[in-house]
């Protein structure tokens, strides 16, 4: 018998114990290929709740498949995160006082290493602490042997087939790590600055000028014109003629260009071709020279008066300023808000540089990869999705592939002492190609993350080999990942898939959204509103969360401000709540927005549900040893054998197993959290428990036929709930259901991961006496809650008048409704069944009434003598308990709502459970209406469903 009290430490300790690695790889079942690429997190640091939420949704697949007898794969790995990585591992040498190039570049890459594994094992600790079943023999890392292989393939051929070729271009600079960045990796953020009006003098008339605005005076060094629109009329006449620079005395041109806008500051603008993307394109247009006036640091190089040389930007700022304002150059300064790029790494402000960098042409490689999506080759889900990729995709410029680093894939380019490079798989190729020429040095760039995890679904396959799992399981079924990098990686996959393999790398795209704090903001470390999912699951105390909050942060204000927040937050730190209500509270939240709240309240109460799960099965133990049954037929008893109790049993236990494959199948994770989570809890538990309670002490009824429905519901719903929830249910089919149902050895020798998921084995029009008795069965099951919600707040010594509604306008089975409430009162057993659950002494009905200011609305009349009193504290605990449901109804209800409320859900949900849910939703209304007048006046007069 399982232990009193449910210890989900103890539950995930024992399910552990009966699962092996070997069970993670794919099974031999059927002949049906399952695939899921794990997203490879980032080897720096630990794993966040974004990719607890994610891996979780994996797993759930996996298991269910897995389940459903598909030999399944989930690839698991690990990315090097080139610039991210290296970051990390600087800033531990800088605490040392080193710096990496004092260790050189060897042996850099020797720390970086060291550091990897330390991350990487705790990463891969921490999947395993939630329960994902990747199979982790075949367990990749972006930088591995195999993988570094497939990805100097890759770019040799892309190189060979005339896509990849180095230019010079404006990227995004960063000057403290001195690298290219990607668009993903820079952060534009609205702030304060000034727009400085400055007199640009004539040549030929130095009393008249044209006034530009900028907000970067530092940079007018690297003026080389001042562009007007060709329609302003103010500035027709100066258009062709030369101005004076007002620092350098220079000459600069006056053009005309449609970029400038005539409304923004002075409607004239000065060209800086090497600082400013949309001036690299204007003077591309107009021919002009790009000058570049800083070094890699940031600093004014030697393109500038020696004056200038070696200053930082900030402090040519105020010199540049200081100068024009002494020679009377500036007209003006205005205040004005701008969009400042900083990069997301070391929060600077990113440079735009004239650099000479590698690239990727993108035109028709985005023309492939838009195709097979506008086609339905590959779907996203929610579809909404498809827009924003498709406009990524047709305004693609061409992909910087090259990183200043030294963490990464070095670029597979030589150079001869000529400077003549050479791409090629290894030196010695290199030098085959280079003939006379001696090759004498390797590049030094290393490539973008991103190329090496473009590849990721058929490299970590073996790629460029065509091995027996590439053919297996390339295509793969399903990628989930974060709305953030659909154009960095999800696209990228799709194109080089179809580039090297010819074949598409994923059949649907799941985008989920991000994971906020309980306020909707997101979560970062600067905020002190971090959540780690294994203290979630562990629980920690409130000394040991404030120094992992704290920690890092230079600010003592931020550290203040932080403990104050996490102390009013968490008083007491977090509690423990286990694997699996944390992995159920991921799933419930998993609806298809944008944004989803974290709540801990969920986390709570599926820790309870957990709690229900364990005593209804101790409950179901007690009866066996009860009754002295040690074994039982496995499979739920013939419909033909069984009462009426246990027929509405199995019909609605068969309609969740429709319902649980449908919503896998939709990925709608959290519809299929609700429908198992309402029946476990409602309809098995609190319905057909509280039934089979009374009808176990009744010596009229067949015992063996309850104790098999009710041992072989719980196998169902083990089942059903395991990919969501894998250790209790794991725990308790081992030490509960394997004991006791008479399964075959081969079944007994698997756990429940490899156990069969359920399938529907009866239909309703099966039965064509079936649907009279779910209406009778659901009937009295709602006169009982009716008559217990009643008898709990009945004021005292009040003989209560109740009015129970039948709400069925329109519906074709009214008047058999009507009907089966008549059959009701003459069926003695069922009268027998609401007077003893609910505990009272008497029910007497009186005539059904229409009632006149609700057509086709009828009720009838229930009366309720009660002997028993409830005294004042037990009053007082009954209002309290009201205000619980009030709170958990209330947050189903918004839920709700909000589902209904999409715009796809008219047309896409069935209209049974569109019935179903308008039923629920006025439910939980009306109930909700009679919990506010319980907690406010203490009163109750009628009881609705």
């Amino acid at each position: 018998m399982l232990e009193k009290q449910f210890d989900a430490k103890r539950t995930s300790t024992e399910a552990r114990k009966v699962w092996a690695e070997e069970y993670n790889k794919p099974q031999a079942s059927n002949d049906n290929k399952y695939c899921i690429m794990l997203p490879p997190p980032n080897v720096t640091g630990t794993l966040h709740m974004g990719h607890g939420f994610q891996h979780t949704l994996m797993d759930a697949l996996i298991r269910y498949h897995r389940m459903c007898g598909d030999q399944t794969l989930w690839q698991p790995g690990t990315d090097h995160a080139g610039i991210s990585t290296q970051m990390v591992v600087e800033n531990q040498l800088k605490k040392e006082n080193i710096n990496r190039q004092t260790l050189g570049r060897e042996g850099f890459e020797k720390r970086v290493w060291q550091w990897k594994e330390q991350s990487g094992e705790t990463i891969i600790g921490q999947m395993k602490k939630l329960g994902a079943s990747c199979d982790w023999s075949r367990l990749r890392f972006t930088m591995d042997q195999g993988l570094s292989d497939a990805v100097v393939t890759a770019f040799v051929k892309l190189y060979e087939d005339g896509l990849i070729y180095r230019g010079t271009r404006l990227v995004n600079w960063d000057p403290i790590l001195q690298t290219a960045l990607s668009d993903l990796e820079v952060l534009s953020e609205e702030e304060q600055g000034s727009l400085w009006y400055i007199r640009y003098p004539l040549t030929n008339n130095l009393n008249q000028a044209i006034i530009i605005a900028t907000t970067r005076p530092e940079t007018l060094f690297g003026d080389v014109a001042v562009a007007v629109h060709p329609d302003d009329e103010r500035y027709q006449s100066l258009i062709g003629q030369t101005l004076q620079h007002p620092l350098t005395g220079k000459t600069i041109p006056v053009i005309a260009d449609d970029y400038v806008r005539q409304d923004f500051g002075s409607g004239a603008v000065k060209i800086t071709p090497a600082h400013d993307v949309n001036d690299f394109e204007i003077g591309k247009r107009h021919d002009l020279e790009a000058v570049n006036i800083f070094s890699v640091d940031a600093k004014l190089n030697q393109n500038v008066p020696a004056p200038y040389q070696g200053l930082m930007r900030e402090e040519a700022r105020k010199q540049v300023i200081a100068e024009l304002t002494a020679q009377n150059l500036i007209e003006k300064i205005v205040p004005h808000s701008l969009q400042v790029p900083r990069s997301e790494r070391t929060g600077t402000v990113v440079e735009p540089y004239l650099s000479e960098q590698w690239y990727l042409k993108m035109e028709s490689l985005a023309a492939d990869a838009l195709q097979v999506v506008e086609e339905g080759k590959i779907q996203f889900v929610p579809d909404n999705w498809r827009n924003t990729y498709r406009h990524w995709l047709t305004n693609i410029q061409d992909w910087c592939i090259s990183r200043q680093l030294w963490w990464g894939h070095r670029i597979p380019a030589w150079y001869d002492e000529q400077g003549n490079v050479y791409v090629a798989h290894n030196q010695e190729e290199a030098q085959a190609k280079a003939g006379v020429h001696k090759i004498v040095r390797q590049e030094t760039d290393v490539l973008d993350t991103w190329f090496s995890s473009a590849l990721w679904p058929f490299s970590t396959l073996g790629w460029p080999a065509q091995t027996p799992e590439l053919k297996d399981f390339y295509p793969t079924n399903v990628l989930i990942t974060g709305f953030d990098i659909i154009f960095f990686w999800v696209a990228r996959m799709i194109m080089f898939g179809l580039y090297f393999t010819k074949q598409i790398p994923f059949k649907q795209v799941l985008i989920t959204g991000l994971i906020r704090d309980q306020d909707g903001q997101k979560m970062s470390k600067s905020k002190g509103n971090v959540i780690d999912p294994i203290d979630l699951i562990d629980g920690i105390s409130l000394a040991a969360l404030l120094e992992k909050r704290t920690s890092g942060l230079m600010l003592d204000s931020q550290k203040k401000a932080i403990e104050a927040q996490t102390r009013k937050q968490f008083p007491q730190g977090i509690a423990a709540f286990g694997e699996d209500a944390l992995r159920f509270t991921y799933c419930a939240l998993a609806t298809q927005g944008r944004d989803i709240r974290f709540d801990l309240g969920r986390s709570e109460g599926y820790r309870n549900f957990c709690n229900k799960i364990w005593n209804a099965t101790r409950f179901i133990e007690m009866q066996l040893e009860k009754f002295n049954i040690t074994q039982l037929p496995a499979g739920m008893p013939d419909i033909a054998e069984c009462a009426d109790d246990e027929r509405w049993l199995i019909f609605y236990l068969n309609e969740l197993i429709g319902t649980c494959h449908k919503h896998f199948a939709e990925y709608r994770f959290d519809l299929l959290a609700e429908a198992l989570y309402s029946f476990i809890w409602y309809e098995f538990c609190d319905k057909y428990i509280e039934k089979a309670k009374r009808n176990l002490n009744n010596d009229q009824v067949n015992k063996q036929i309850i104790l098999r429905a009710l041992m072989n519901a719980l196998d169902t719903l083990l089942r059903l709930l395991h990919p969501l929830m894998p250790f209790i249910t794991e725990d308790i089919w081992q030490n509960s259901i394997k004991p006791v149902l008479d399964l075959p050895k081969h079944i007994l020798a698997k756990p429940l991961m490899l156990q069969s998921y359920p399938e529907v084995s009866i239909k309703l029009e099966e039965n064509k006496k079936l649907p009279e008795l779910i209406d009778d069965q659901d009937l009295l099951i709602e006169f009982i809650n009716s008559a217990r919600g009643f008898k709990k707040v009945k004021p005292k010594d009040i003989l209560q008048q109740v009015k129970i509604w039948i709400r069925e306008p329109g519906r074709e089975d009214f008047k058999r409704k009507i009907e089966n409430l008549m059959h009701l009162q003459q069926n003695k057993n069922c009268m027998d069944l609401i007077g003893d659950i609910a505990k009272v002494e008497c029910i007497s009905f009186e005539d059904f009434i229409e009632e006149p200011v609700a057509p086709g609305t009828l009720y009838y009349k229930i009366w309720f003598p009660y002997e028993e009193i409830l005294s004042e504290e037990e009053y007082q605990a009954q209002v309290e308990k009201a205000k619980k449901e009030e709170g958990v109804l209330s947050a189903e209800k918004i839920k709700l709502a909000e589902t209904m409320a999409n715009p796809s859900y008219v047309i896409k949900v069935p209209e049974k459970v569109k019935r179903k849910n308008s039923d629920r939703l006025t439910y939980l209304e009306n109930r909700l209406n009679e919990l506010k007048e319980i907690i406010q006046s203490a009163k109750i007069e009628k009881e609705k469903f």
